[in-house]
């Protein structure tokens, strides 16, 4: 049969729905860039956000118009949901969408193979699997291939922390790290495939504490050293990060490693030390201006990006310059900022000092064109630079191709097909705040 699914929400909900794909493919399915044509459908989903759930659910009416006509043709198609809505919503999903045949939640879509032949011996049923199995997912998922020069590689699952406003470790559940040795081999193969940059996922990647074929617990830090030793691997990221968890050990190998990218993604939410403790995040302002200082001095050109939430309950204008200030001082080249927005089941959707949407709504604003002022002046410090740049897909235009600086820049270039999926060296000709211009100089 052929298959086509839709991902949302973050990097590995992209890394899930690959795994995905390595199931059905294992099964003798064939995948489909058009939904229309798909036998199978699946949606990938993401709980973080109100506005993701619900976009879900209005995909899913909207197919359902497809699935009908399909059905009017004399075909059937199986429609599925998985991901951290699952995991949130349960039967909540059947409910609002009961042409849905199965859902599954992150932790049990390996079970794939299972779920489709109960599907299909007696269509009709709702099959719905949200377990916190005993079993590691990752013993049972098909090898992961290469799919071009960069590749995601999940490390870490899960999270403790437990900040007031998340869900993630009631979707996700506990920390979870893999064995060194199991990310290694998967790192080598994916390296033989053609495979030029790995980024290393996880929803705390750098609490990562994997035990080596020893029974030892190694860190991040430990794990990217190994990692840096594979030949043909030419870049290491990660994502996403906690302030708390940021050792000496790892602020150092941006120093020591020359494979790993100058670019860190470091989410505080908030400048305001009452706001970070009403969220249960484990670090004042002050501790996480510290992390940056050391970093700085670790790599001087080293790049931050960091993830924002305004209107959380409680903040006060104070409180709110309290994170433009810290804006300020690190001056982020990129960055993720959202309204707060309660999700059912967290200590932060009762709390009874909830702040109007209009003041939300401005907040963001006066925080966005700040973060965009601070993007946008990296941008144009970047013309007449040459860098390395991995392109991994053409443009619009012909002859155009669009790839990514070490500083996760998008960039696009005149160049012919032949240098995708390889890092040459591009002098950067003009900038905006999303984007630059290059032209090629050599590999």
């Amino acid at each position: 049969m052929k298959y086509y699914i839709k991902t949302f929400g973050c990097q590995m909900n992209v890394y899930d729905s690959g795994r995905i794909a390595n199931i059905l493919q294992s099964l003798g399915h064939e995948a489909t860039p058009t939904i229309k044509d798909a036998d199978i459908v699946i949606f990938n989903t993401c709980h973080i956000r109100e506005k993701a759930a619900e976009k879900v659910f209005s995909d899913l009416g909207r197919y359902n118009q497809i699935r009908e006509e399909r059905l009017s043709e004399g075909k059937s198609t199986i429609v599925g949901v998985c991901g951290c809505v699952v995991q949130a919503e349960d039967e909540q999903i059947w409910k609002r969408a009961p042409f849905v045949d199965f859902a599954t939640g992150p932790l049990t879509y390996h079970r794939l193979p299972e779920i489709l032949a109960r599907v299909m011996r007696k269509r009709g049923d709702f099959v719905i699997d949200t377990d916190f199995p005993a079993e590691d997912k990752f013993d049972f998922l098909p090898e992961n291939h290469a799919s071009g020069a960069c590749s995601y590689l999940a490390i870490q699952e899960g999270c403790n922390n437990f900040c007031t406003y998340c869900v993630v470790p009631y979707t996700r559940g506990a920390e979870y790290s893999r064995p060194v040795e199991e990310v290694l081999k998967e790192a080598k193969r994916l390296v033989s495939e053609g495979c030029l940059e790995l980024n290393l996922l996880g929803q705390n990647v750098n609490s990562y504490h994997g035990e080596d074929s020893s029974g030892k617990e190694r860190s991040l830090a430990y794990l990217i050293h190994k990692l840096a030793e594979l030949d043909g691997l030419k870049r290491i990221r990660y994502t996403t990060s906690y302030p708390a968890d940021m050792t000496d050990e790892l602020i150092n190998c941006y120093k020591d490693i020359d494979k790993l990218m100058p670019y860190l993604h470091l989410p505080i939410q908030s400048g305001s030390d009452k706001i970070l403790k009403a969220m249960n995040r484990r670090h004042t302002s002050g501790d996480y201006l510290r992390i940056i200082d050391k970093l700085k001095e670790a790599n001087p050109n080293i790049g931050m990006s960091s993830d924002f939430i305004v209107g959380f309950p409680g903040e006060n204008e104070d409180d709110f310059q309290a994170t433009l200030d810290v804006v300020d001082k690190v001056q982020y080249i990129q960055a993720f900022s959202f309204k707060y927005s309660p999700r059912p089941g967290t200590p932060a959707a009762i709390m009874t000092n909830q702040i109007p949407e209009k003041i939300k709504k401005a907040r963001l604003e006066i925080l966005q064109n700040k973060l965009f002022d601070y993007q946008n002046k990296f941008n144009q410090t970047s013309i007449g630079k040459i860098m390395p740049v991995l392109f991994e897909t053409q443009g619009r235009h012909a002859g155009q191709l669009i790839g990514r600086t070490p500083y996760m820049q998008n960039l696009h270039a005149e160049l012919s097909k032949d240098n995708l999926n390889k890092i040459v060296k591009v002098k950067v000709t003009a900038a905006t705040t999303n984007s630059l211009t290059g032209s090629f100089i050599g590999e």
